[in-house]
Parts: C-alpha cells; sequence; structure tokens
C-alpha cells in the first residue's frame, strides 16, 4: 500500500500536478508558465545578436538567466531587488544558467546569447527546480525558431534538462517537496538531471544530523523517478508544439 502525503494526499514519489502553459508571451522568442503545484514560474528566453565582451571573436555563444520572486509571490509581500541582489538570488540564476548550458553546444550557437528570465508569479517550494524545468522548455523553443530559420544547426540543442527536490522524513523519501514538507525535512536535496539521466548538479543539506550513503542512493533514486516524470510534461509539451525536441528527452 502507497504511503499517503498529508495533507496533499500524493504518495512519497508523486510529483506536483504540472502543467506547462507556452507562449504566453508574445515577444519572447520562447515562453512558459510552468506550474508545479502552488509554485507558478513564469519563464521567457530572449535571443540577442551578441555576446558578452570576454566572448567576442571566440565563435560561440553564451546562456545566462536572471531571476526573481515577486513581491507578494510569498505569504507576506518581500521587497525588490533593485540595487543589489541577494546570496541566494545569485546562487539560482548561475544554478538555472549551468543547467541550460550543460544542453547546448555553444559554438553550434554561434555568437549569440540567450537570456532566460525566471520571475516567480507564487512560491510553494521548489522555485528553483520548476525555474529550470520550465526554461528548458522556453528555451528549446527559442533554440526550435533558431534552427527553423537556418540560423543554427540542429546540433545546437544537445538535449534537455530539468530538476526536482527530494526530502528525507523518517527515513522515506519524498519528491517534489511543497514548502511545508521542505521546512520539516531532515534532508532536502535538489536534483538537476539532463535527458538522458545524467547529473548536472546536485544540492544537499543535512538539516537535523547527516544522513548515510544509503540514505543517498534513496534520494537519487527517488529524485531520478520524479524528473522521469517532469521529462514526460516536457516532452507532452514539445509535441503539442510540433517542436522537434532532442531524441535525448
Amino acid at each position: 500500500m502507497s504511503i499517503k502525503r498529508e495533507p496533499n494526499g500524493r504518495t512519497l514519489g508523486q510529483i506536483r500536478p504540472l502543467t506547462i502553459e507556452t507562449n504566453v508571451n508574445r515577444y519572447a522568442e520562447g515562453s512558459v508558465i510552468i506550474k508545479t503545484g502552488n509554485t507558478h514560474v513564469l519563464c521567457t528566453a530572449s535571443v540577442e545578436d551578441s555576446v558578452p565582451g570576454w566572448l567576442k571573436g571566440k565563435g560561440q555563444g553564451w546562456i545566462t538567466a536572471e531571476y526573481s520572486m515577486l513581491p507578494r509571490s510569498t505569504h507576506t509581500r518581500s521587497k525588490r531587488d533593485r540595487e543589489k541582489i541577494s546570496g541566494r538570488t545569485q546562487e539560482i540564476q548561475r544554478l538555472i544558467g549551468r543547467a541550460l548550458r550543460s544542453v547546448v553546444d555553444l559554438a553550434a550557437l554561434g555568437e549569440r546569447s540567450i537570456m532566460i528570465d525566471c520571475d516567480v508569479l507564487q512560491a510553494d517550494g521548489g522555485t528553483r527546480t520548476a525555474s529550470i524545468t520550465g526554461a528548458c522548455v522556453a528555451l528549446g523553443i527559442a533554440l526550435s525558431k533558431l534552427i527553423e530559420a537556418k540560423k543554427c544547426d540542429k546540433k545546437v540543442w544537445a538535449g534537455t534538462v530539468a530538476a526536482v527536490s527530494v526530502g528525507l522524513h523518517d527515513g522515506k523519501a519524498y519528491v517534489d517537496l511543497d514548502y511545508n514538507e521542505d521546512s520539516t525535512c531532515e534532508v532536502d536535496m535538489n536534483f538537476v538531471v539532463t535527458g538522458d539521466d545524467k547529473f548536472v548538479e546536485i544540492q544537499g543539506t543535512a538539516e537535523r544530523g547527516a544522513f548515510s550513503k544509503q540514505e543517498m542512493n534513496l534520494l537519487t533514486e527517488a529524485a531520478l523517478g520524479g524528473i522521469a516524470e517532469l521529462k514526460k510534461g516536457q516532452a507532452a509539451t514539445f509535441e503539442k508544439l510540433g517542436v522537434k525536441f532532442p531524441t535525448s528527452l
């Protein structure tokens, strides 16, 4: 019998209800709103025909990301990042950028940049993981347009990437944590995984005591199960759009 999680009723390995709405911004080359339960993130991909100064003349492109939480995306209003962004925001932006660059051939992209913007509309845990999963779809839409316009070879898009959170509670692995679960788990981790099940990044913290290798393996298997469901959601979205996504999805 599957263990149910209270109060949401999900099984331990079940991700939150996932929806990915595409083309929500008429101007961006790629745009989605991803909803994982009560976490909602707007992700846009903007193509620019230039690269940072340190890349000029090197014959390759660049992908970078910005992330922010709208003031009332949480239970109480937070201040906007106006002059200086927080360390948490910097960390998440770099994580999103690394995740997406791992599945793009930057040389095939040519000397152009793709800026990813992830704006959290509503937060209930897992905002960084939802941002990566949604941003991959927005990026894929933008890349497919470049490929269709013959501005890039199809090899530019080397694969897909998704991310999920997992947590350890009373020796059991919980997948895709909401805020309440995240705040009470003994161990919480984020896994960023490519479409062919290669790890881009693993972030983990023991909140209430160290954890064992066996528990690490339990969390890893749980994360891969959650990633598999997220990949299905990405694939269904691309198929609906008629976008030929990478075979590693």
